[in-house]
């Protein structure tokens, strides 16, 4: 939550120095592909693939087994690492290129993107080393240090974007040296912790070694299976690229408040149910693994469905409480609501995904999200393609969230249907207080906000009616789940 916060604090910031323009498209298309490459392969099919062999050494090995497997994935995975920075390095215009079409290859937003995307790529060695190290942190229960960790990254873009960027000849350049930093001091912050527990690296290559092979076997085909989600905001950026100036600016701001939910909760979850299914099955413990995933898709439903719904409801006033200064105008906060109010449509969706995935990654089945990953992102190219021209920007954030439930949907049902799954009781009693709650609360937010008064006010008004409309909705969702007997002991035995 820290995190997120400052997150916004920095992105206030972005939009009122800098606004909206080719720079900062060109900004975030060169800090969204070594972001992008991180969530792929590092938090994403490494870390699916790491996390349950880590637990298996954990469970069944002894500590010098423990610490040898480590030393030796720490090893192999700083040379494929810097292997591929340095290919990055060389390749930007190539990956502009491909990334970012739209953007001419010979004019200068092009070549501003090329060069801070010279300076961002290093971000994937010292984040995906960040991830490495949070998968060893979070299987032995040590949550806190992964989770803080972010928190650098925000502080070096907002000291970047207040104190570097009025030096520089182009000032969004800033923002990419901010980055570069934060790679370092995120990789610096977690020696302490692994040094306390005696399994600090010591950087040996072991591509040989058995289970680093089970790694990479396994990591292979959960690249697309885990990160789907990804690779179509990815798409979405390529399209945009096309767009008007600005659209990829406002898919990102959208997408920001989409990420507070999902990275507070979503990925949170995610984050502590993978170790604890990875632990499961090790165990051979079918009941538990079940009764797991039962408790965080209950979870997943009673924060994410009012999530979703204040996000739709909310979607302006929240944009121009946060944005709405100096070079971020209001026509901006319009057509960033629109994108906004069609990823709040799929934020469940979104959640589902990260939780579901880890049901099949730490039975160490990779293939079968693999193949429903590659579905949904066909499917949303399609629905792109169908929504981009009636909708522009909105259509393309509208088919990630139709993607993401598509994929889902794939993955719950064949949980359902090898009963790897069985879901717990009262489950349609449950669906219906979730739905009936909801509904109370989006009836009284939709009649209670005007929003279109919102865009006048000053930046203290605007802080405090969007947070009493928070509270406010938050309550009433709380007491009517309260009134229809849903108890917090429920969920938080």
């Amino acid at each position: 939550m820290i995190s997120r916060i400052l997150g916004f604090i920095r992105d206030m910031l972005f939009a009122r120095i800098f606004g909206i323009d080719s720079g900062t498209d060109a900004f975030f298309v060169a800090f969204k592909i070594p972001n992008f490459l991180r969530r792929l392969f590092a938090e994403g099919a490494f870390s699916q693939a790491f996390v349950p062999v880590l637990s298996d050494y954990k469970e069944q090995g002894s500590k010098q087994a423990l610490k040898l497997f480590i030393d030796r994935t720490a090893g192999s995975l700083a040379v494929v690492l810097f292997i591929v920075t340095v290919i990055g390095i060389i390749a930007a215009p190539i990956l502009i290129t491909l990334f970012a079409p739209g953007f001419s290859s010979e004019g200068k937003q092009h070549d501003l993107a090329v060069q801070m995307l010279r300076i961002t790529f290093p971000y994937l060695f010292f984040i995906s080393s960040v991830a490495f190290a949070g998968g060893i942190l979070n299987t032995h229960a040590k949550f806190a240090i992964p989770a803080f960790t972010p928190v650098f990254l925000n502080i070096c873009m907002i000291a970047a974007a207040v104190w570097l960027s009025p030096l520089m000849d182009q000032p969004v350049v800033a923002l990419a040296w901010g980055v570069f930093v934060a790679g370092m001091v995120q990789l610096l912050f977690q020696f302490p912790a692994l040094y306390k527990l005696g399994l600090l690296p010591k950087l040996t290559l072991g591509f040989k070694d058995s289970g680093v092979k089970r790694i990479l076997k396994l990591m292979l085909p959960a690249i697309f299976g885990v990160s789907v989600t990804q690779i179509n905001l990815l798409l979405d950026t390529l399209i945009a690229s096309f767009l008007t100036a600005g659209s990829i600016s406002w898919l990102y701001y959208s997408d920001r408040l989409v990420e507070f939910p999902l990275g507070i909760f979503g990925i949170a979850l995610a984050t502590v149910i993978l170790p604890s299914l990875s632990k499961s099955h090790s165990a051979d413990n079918p009941i538990e693994f079940s009764k797991s995933l039962d408790w965080a898709l209950r979870l997943v439903l009673l924060i994410g469905v009012p999530s979703s719904v204040g996000l739709l409801i909310l979607a302006e006033p929240m944009l121009s409480t946060l944005f709405q200064y100096d070079a971020f105008s209001e026509n901006d906060v319009h057509l960033a609501g629109k994108s906004l109010m069609a990823y709040s449509v799929g934020l469940l969706g979104f959640i589902l995904v990260k939780v579901l995935v880890p049901g099949f990654t730490s039975r160490k089945d990779m293939k079968t999200p693999v193949r429903f990953g590659i579905y949904a992102m066909v499917a949303n190219m399609g629905m792109n393609i169908a929504l981009v021209f009636p909708l522009a920007h909105a259509g393309l954030a509208l088919a990630t969230s139709l993607g993401a439930f598509f994929n889902a949907s794939l993955l719950l049902f064949r949980l359902l249907k090898d009963k790897v799954y069985k879901p717990g009781k009262n489950w349609f009693n449950f669906l219906v207080k979730i739905i009936f709650a909801n509904e109370i609360m989006a009836l009284f937010l939709y009649i209670s906000v005007d929003t279109s008064q919102w865009t006048d006010w000053g930046a203290l008004d605007r802080s405090l009616n969007l947070m009493m409309w928070v509270v406010l909705g938050g309550g009433v969702y709380a007491l009517s789940l309260l009134i229809i007997g849903v108890r917090p002991r429920n969920f938080f035995k």
